[in-house]
């Protein structure tokens, strides 16, 4: 199993977006962890798909587009075309959600669901064989800096084991809180994607990312 931190430049210094990217890139950090938010599915707007083109441009890291935006349909084809990688739609968001990621998938992208901290995991019953990653809120979506939510250990944990006993390699993401006081207990319960925001960005973006990119490649080496 891979695994990987993705940064969120939701908390990068937008006034040195590009320097913060590459800092990031430099250290060995494959993913980068970009939220869309409209201010209807969640309270807050970040960016939209002119930032992504922007962006693109400068760097080789995997794009993890999350759409965090109502009827994320609408969008599908101008994230693939602005150079997502992956795509993750809410599945509370979405009226028909078979549908849009059979169009991720012909986009030629990786597709995600995404699911809130109180959003039970039957909503993947019927497709879970059908995404490359489910990506788990383990705070309530709209804002950074935000604390863990206890309870979500257990729901990585069940979904891991429904993962497993369907014979899929599907990854798991945990976006929401992650930091050094808890990230042990998600790689524990099966997350392999780490999303971290404030945990990374800031001050000493560089020497952080490298900290996580290297715990993360350390744990991969001892349960391989």
């Amino acid at each position: 199993m891979k695994y990987e931190l993705s940064p969120s430049i939701l908390s990068a210094d937008f006034a040195r977006l590009g320097e913060e990217i590459k800092a990031v890139e430099q250290t060995g950090v494959n993913y980068l962890h970009i939220d869309v938010m409209d201010g209807m599915f969640v309270p807050s707007i970040s960016f939209g798909f002119p930032i992504i083109k922007s962006i693109r441009k400068m760097s080789n890291m995997v794009f993890d587009v999350h759409l965090m935006v109502e009827q994320p349909e609408r969008y599908i084809e101008e994230t693939a075309a602005s150079g997502a990688d992956i795509i993750t739609i809410h599945a509370e968001a979405c009226k028909h959600p078979d549908r849009a990621i059979e169009q991720i998938h012909q986009l030629g992208k990786e597709a995600g669901i995404a699911l809130n901290p109180s959003t039970s995991l039957h909503e993947l019953d019927y497709l879970l064989e059908k995404v490359d990653m489910v990506l788990l809120m383990t705070v309530n979506p709209g804002f950074g800096n935000q604390k863990y939510i206890p309870y979500c250990t257990g729901k990585v944990k069940e979904l891991r084991t429904m993962i497993e006993e369907r014979g899929l390699q599907t990854d798991i993401e945990v976006d929401g809180g992650i930091n050094a006081a808890t990230i042990d207990a998600v790689l524990e319960a099966g997350a392999n994607i780490l999303v971290a925001g404030s945990a990374v960005f800031g001050k000493e973006t560089a020497k952080n990312a490298e900290k996580y990119r290297k715990l993360l490649a350390d744990y991969q080496e001892n349960h391989k």
